[in-house]
């Protein structure tokens, strides 16, 4: 994949508004398949059916999968497992795993630290991917706005209760931010290769890993609800397999720092399908918390963008 700097596009802007629509509804997708399934079942279930989705499309419509014969298709290899490691099987168990004590307000906001530690990853590996003081400035807002969005109350209650079992729980949720922030500079520094065949290898390794490991650790699942099966289905179809080639085809155009905004939205659309879908009541900042998100991404994309803090 060209490490080339690229302006975002308005086609980029759409394919991020409906990357974090789906990545928003990701959060009810887990507490549903958590209903009667393991957290590492939930993480496996979505993987190996998006894998096997990807990889028919990929043979039907693409180019198949990347060959092995020569040293840069063997390089390709390794970013298609790093990517299929820590974008998809770290961090989906840690979330899911997270998501079993900590509400989904707490997981959603920790997937706005993504764009923090993409900065520094992309200063001193991806050539072009500058760390400017507009985007700092505007990245801090932004983060500024989700916190204001979930609300400080929620997050704070659950650091009150719960001791240590919480604190993990959080932690994990952080650490699977840290495992897509590697993830999105690993798929950024690939060679040249077919969108869908990258995405398609990078989720039949994770699946080589993820299923093995979940009859060893939780054995088979003794019983599967309609309620699982519907969640694990919809982690599949949208937030794993579309969105998998979503997540790199604007790694490959716009680079890390452009997809990285996309962890600005999820929490902005997870509050909006609880609204729609749960009847939740819409928390009275929430208009605050999205003009604040919207105008640290505009800081962070169009202010400044020639000056390097380093």
């Amino acid at each position: 994949m060209s490490t080339q700097k690229t302006r975002p596009t308005p086609f980029d802007w759409a394919l991020l508004g409906m990357l974090g629509l789906i990545w928003g509804g990701a959060f009810l997708g887990v507490e549903m398949a958590l209903d009667s399934l393991a957290p590492l079942w939930v993480s496996t279930g979505r993987i190996v059916l998006a894998a096997i989705m990807l990889t028919a499309i990929a043979f039907i419509w693409g180019d198949g999968l990347p060959g092995f014969d020569t040293p840069l298709q063997r390089r390709i290899w390794i970013h298609c497992i790093g990517m299929g490691m820590f974008t998809n099987a770290i961090p989906f168990s840690l979330l899911a795993w997270g998501q079993q004590i900590v509400s989904s307000g707490f997981a959603g906001i920790t997937m706005a630290v993504v764009p923090l530690l993409v900065l520094p990853l992309s200063h001193f590996l991806v050539p072009g991917e500058r760390l400017t003081p507009a985007r700092l400035v505007g990245f801090l807002i932004g983060f500024a706005g989700v916190v204001m969005l979930i609300g400080g109350d929620r997050l704070f209650s659950d650091m009150a209760v719960g001791g240590g079992a919480v604190l993990g729980a959080q932690m994990a949720c952080v650490a699977a931010s840290c495992c897509y922030a590697c993830g999105s500079i690993i798929t950024r520094l690939c060679p040249p290769v077919s969108t869908m065949s990258f995405a398609a290898a990078g989720l039949i390794s994770a699946s080589l890993v993820l299923l093995p490991l979940a009859f060893y650790v939780e054995g088979p699942p003794a019983v599967i609800s309609q309620r699982s099966l519907w969640g694990v289905l919809y982690l599949a179809l949208l937030p794993t397999g579309a969105a998998t080639i979503m997540l790199t085809l604007l790694i490959r155009r716009a680079g890390p720092p452009f997809l990285s905004l996309v962890n600005y939205q999820v929490p902005v659309w997870a509050v909006l399908i609880g609204v729609v879908i749960l009847a939740e009541a819409l928390p009275g900042h929430f208009i605050t918390a999205l003009a604040i998100i919207l105008g640290g991404v505009a800081i962070s994309q169009f202010v400044g963008r020639s000056r390097a803090v380093i």
